[in-house]
């Protein structure tokens, strides 16, 4: 709801909570309470659609504006809670709505800065103001006074609401009480404590992480260990070990997943092993970035909240609001999936090992021998490689040929790029979104570029939340990590990349089309194994054939992608997904072992954990380790997806089946693409999430499309 406070998700991530768009009526608000005259939080935006003035934001403005915004919003709620009239929707629930408003712009802001675009102020701030935040959110969800209006009107809600505002009134009652509205006094002490502790450690985490994954980037001194390598990537390699002031010297940063994208090309198997261990032990080097005792720490406490909270384990308590409900459909999910998984990663391991051997290699297959040898396999299966794609996938042609070009014609939205906003670093573009009509959607900044003050991944955020109520219109952002080129060099893409702009666009269109009365309900603002449907779904367009050929053009030629590459490329796609499949369930079982410990269990080894969750689990492949380490599983410990990273499989199977739809239906028109929009994309929160996929699609989903579109059929 609008009073929540909720951190970014990264990494395909998306809004979690509501802020309004920066206009003048919010901003000057802001300005009455404002503790110190010239702070951009804190004064109305003179510039056009109101954006944010990044260009004259300070480190040191964030502080007094979070002060200032707390104090601001508890007035606020206190004013609600202590209403001498009787509760009713309208001074309870919507009075709820609108507050927080100035709150949540400075914190919509800084959680862009701290996570694109940090330095040493903003993360030591985060460390300071997590547990800060952690208790003013406790302070609004456990008032007493507050929770009892609530709780009147839910158990006599008006009769005449309209079902968003019945929706809303149930959404926020059981905020209220998953978050412990019901407990004791007491408890409701020891659990403020144990949030405000849970969410000091998981920003230390974060920082600990960032640091560890820059410290540990690949440093080689001999150009020769690097052989494989393009000419562009070494230039890239010199000009990131420039910015490091290492002279004679070349670095490969590290990628937040397990495998790096130079193990596919690297010919020396020493350096491929030096960089996958870079990778693999980044947060276990036993130095201040080690992050196993933080994490230990972190799930203990899960376990003692959901304890406190009546709920057997962290995973119970945490998936009561969620598609899946409990913790054993999940873990039936992964069922379904394991088997068929493993079953193809063996038969595509020995396809490896067979050309380690026939090349005489005398070695057996290690996790970082499998990029390399299984894209040997693919070119022996396919004829394809990514030096022969990557011409065709130029950054700027893919972003307004391809992406934009996809939402016009299913959508038909429009864009215009606008070079007078501010933007928090000079790589940010910026484009205005105009819907079908003509009219002023809202806003899309894009930042696409690997920095090493940048979190590791992918994700969609906002700077502002749809809504009715308050007048606001969505600004909407994607930030990526590609490799940028060196000067005077194109921006080339793997069709992973591709798939990746595509992909958080789709919750980028998933922000820009919320068409909700309540911020609480707009938007992103769903369930986890919801909320990745519409950004997988985006992806198949990647590869539609009047889209591929609009934007897949040779960089240098102006050739468009011949159809024998593009038919390479299809055929291709479900290659390797054994391994694709395994490592994303190993993952996600990791997550879920984590958080169906037992309350007052205790955890002295985070490796040992980790070993024996992936034997549990059957997922514990030699060759296959999971998308994510324990130790760098930044998605749970410190980005909301705790007990919640099944979801992006989850979704696929929605997504895999919900395009199923589009198949049977003529594919990608202007019709469809509305009825998706009026169906899903438009609806936010504002029903049972199952109810909404069940109503689009005529019944509930299937996981045959997703295995069918894996290539998993029949294992």
């Amino acid at each position: 709801m609008a009073f929540l406070i909720a951190g970014a998700v990264l990494l395909t991530g998306m809004a979690t909570f509501a802020a309004p768009m920066l206009t003048n009526r919010n901003s000057q608000q802001a300005k009455s309470s404002s503790p110190r005259a010239g702070n951009p939080l804190m004064e109305p935006s003179k510039l056009p659609l109101g954006v944010f003035p990044f260009d004259k934001l300070k480190d040191g403005d964030f502080a007094p504006a979070f002060e200032a915004g707390m104090k601001q919003q508890m007035a606020e709620v206190d004013k609600i809670a202590n209403d001498p009239a009787p509760p009713s929707f309208e001074n309870t629930v919507v009075a709820l709505e609108r507050t927080g408003q100035f709150l949540s712009r400075v914190q919509q802001v800084f959680n862009l800065l701290s996570a694109a675009n940090t330095d040493d102020n903003l993360q030591k701030l985060q460390e300071e103001i997590a547990p800060k935040l952690s208790a003013h959110q406790d302070a609004i969800l456990l008032n007493p006074k507050l929770f009892a209006r609530l709780e009147s009107i839910y158990k006599a809600p008006p009769a005449k609401l309209d079902p968003e505002s019945a929706r809303l009134l149930e959404y926020d009652y059981q905020q209220f009480v998953l978050a412990g509205a019901k407990l004791s006094p007491a408890d409701k002490e020891k659990l403020k404590k144990l949030n405000q502790d849970d969410a000091a450690l998981s920003a230390k985490y974060v920082n600990q992480l960032l640091a560890a994954t820059k410290e540990s980037a690949l440093v080689v001194h001999d150009k020769s260990e690097l052989a494989g390598l393009s000419d562009g990537e070494l230039q890239a390699a010199a000009a990131a070990a420039k910015t490091r002031k290492l002279e004679g010297a070349w670095v490969i940063p590290l990628k937040n997943t397990t495998q790096q994208d130079a193990l596919a090309e690297l010919t020396n198997r020493a350096t491929r092993e030096k960089l996958f261990q870079a990778g693999w032990t980044r947060a276990e080097r036993g130095d201040a970035y080690d992050t196993r005792a933080t994490i230990i720490k972190i799930a203990e406490i899960r376990a003692q909240k959901a304890a406190l909270l009546g709920q057997p384990n962290y995973a119970a308590w945490k998936l009561q609001d969620q598609m899946a409900k409990t913790p054993q459909q999940v873990f039936d999910f992964f069922a379904k999936l394991t088997g068929p998984s493993t079953a193809r990663a063996r038969r595509e391991a020995a396809e490896n090992q067979a050309v380690i051997d026939q090349e005489h290699g005398g070695f057996q297959l290690q996790p970082w021998d499998w990029d390399f040898y299984s894209e040997k396999v693919r070119k022996a299966k396919y004829d394809i490689d990514e030096q022969q794609i990557k011409p065709y996938f130029e950054l700027n042609r893919v972003l307004q040929d391809g992406v934009f070009y996809a939402a016009n014609q299913l959508y038909g939205l429009t864009f215009k790029e606008r070079h007078d906003i501010p933007v928090w670093q000079p790589d940010v573009r910026v484009f205005e979104v105009f819907d079908k009509d003509g009219s002023h959607l809202g806003l899309f900044y894009c930042d696409y570029f690997k920095r090493d003050n940048k979190n590791g991944g992918a994700w969609m955020d906002v700077l502002a939340t749809q809504s009715k109520l308050l007048g606001d219109k969505p600004v909407v952002y994607n930030v990526a990590n590609f490799q940028k080129p060196a000067p005077g060099q194109p921006a080339l893409l793997t069709f992973d990349d591709v798939k990746t702009m595509f992909h958080e666009f789709g919750h980028a269109l998933h922000g820009l089309f919320a068409s909700q009365m309540y911020p609480s309900l707009s938007g992103t603002n769903v369930a986890r194994d919801f909320v990745e449907f519409p950004s997988q779904f985006n992806e198949h367009w990647a590869l539609e054939p009047q889209v591929l050929r609009h934007y897949a053009v040779h960089h240098q030629t102006g050739q468009p992608i011949s159809q024998e590459l593009v038919t390479k490329i299809k055929n291709a796609a479900k290659f390797n997904q054994g391994y694709a499949m395994t490592e994303v369930v190993a993952a996600a079982a990791l997550d879920m072992q984590w958080h169906t410990i037992a309350p007052g269990t205790t955890i002295s080894d985070a490796d040992a954990f980790e070993k024996e969750a992936l034997q549990k689990t059957q997922l514990d492949l030699p060759q296959v380790p999971p998308r994510y380490r324990s130790s760098y599983f930044l998605h749970i410990w410190g980005n909301g997806y705790q007990a919640g990273y099944y979801a992006y499989l989850w979704t696929e199977m929605l997504d895999d089946d919900a395009y199923s739809w589009f198949v049977e239906h003529g594919g990608m028109t202007r019709e469809n693409g509305q009825r998706f929009r009026d169906m899903i994309l438009s609806r936010g929160n504002t029903e049972d999430l199952a109810k909404m996929f069940r109503d689009f699609r005529g019944r509930d989903p299937k996981i045959e499309p997703m295995l069918e579109q894996r290539g998993l059929t029949g294992e």
